[in-house]
């Protein structure tokens, strides 16, 4: 499998007070089968797509009181030399590059508008086996109160290209502030940026959403609800796919897409 580019999104996990839980609900909602977990390294539990590999579950650390969320990494050939670059752009180390072992090396930071995320220097663990497909990681967006800091900061740290959406015309999109960030050349987008309005309750903070395909909306909406979760927002219809905004039981926030399901024309960047 190639190696991911550095600053490419390259794998998603999550921690849950109730990982048998977790397991049961993504089983359903996403159709992942899990493999054994493992107890050095804190019982993490891969989740798997078609027998691939797609994302992890894993409980909390002893004595953390952390919510329930999904965190994205971002591929680098340094998780030391990128450590320094955020604290350089003016972002803070939550946990210092430590090595998993043979798997390869993590760290987790938090941007300057606050958004969390995670950084995986590869070993043996490459990161994801599948994507863009239904059962895996299909998209991602930092949704900002102050688009100004990540916008300034992602580009410092991975590289980026970044182009804003134009919103022309459409009452839809008015007053929709949307970047994307690419690596290299504008065919390669990674990540997406979004300006969190007044619709967004003040308690919530700015945040990484994390999108995963499914075969339809719809019907993982109402698999979510069935288990207890939330809907936030949607289902909508885009010309990227119909997609909606959910929680799971336990509080984790993630968003579906089906994206075999389009509707528009695709909007313009400058």
């Amino acid at each position: 499998m190639a190696e991911f580019q550095e600053g490419a999104p390259c794998w998603v996990d999550a921690m849950f007070t109730d990982v048998e839980g977790a397991k049961e609900f993504y089983a359903d909602v996403l159709g992942w089968t899990f493999g054994e977990s493992s107890s050095e390294y804190g019982n993490y539990t891969q989740a798997y797509s078609d027998g691939k590999a797609v994302a992890a579950v894993v409980p909390p650390m002893p004595g953390t009181d952390a919510p329930s969320q999904w965190c994205l990494y971002f591929a680098s050939p340094d998780a030391a030399a990128t450590a320094e670059k955020i604290k350089a752009a003016g972002g803070e180390l939550l946990m210092e590059p430590m090595q998993v072992g043979a798997q390869g090396t993590m760290l987790i930071a938090k941007e300057p508008g606050g958004a969390v995320f995670g950084v995986w220097q590869p070993g043996e663990h490459k990161g994801f086996e599948k994507m863009g497909e239904a059962g895996s990681y299909a998209w991602a967006e930092v949704f900002s109160r102050d688009v100004a800091k990540p916008d300034a900061f992602l580009p410092k740290v991975f590289g980026y290209e970044a182009e804003q959406m134009e919103t022309g015309d459409d009452p839809e999109m008015a007053g929709m502030d949307f970047k994307v960030f690419s690596l290299g050349a504008k065919s390669n987008p990674v990540l997406g940026r979004m300006a969190m309005g007044d619709d967004f309750p003040p308690e919530v903070p700015s945040y990484v959403q994390v999108y995963f395909a499914v075969p339809d909306c719809d019907e993982a909406v109402a698999k979510t609800k069935k288990h207890g979760g939330k809907l936030h927002f949607g289902p909508m219809d885009s010309p990227f796919g119909r997609f909606a905004a959910v929680a799971d039981p336990q509080g984790a926030a993630f968003a579906v897409i089906d994206m075999t399901t389009t509707v528009g024309e695709m909007p313009s960047f400058e």
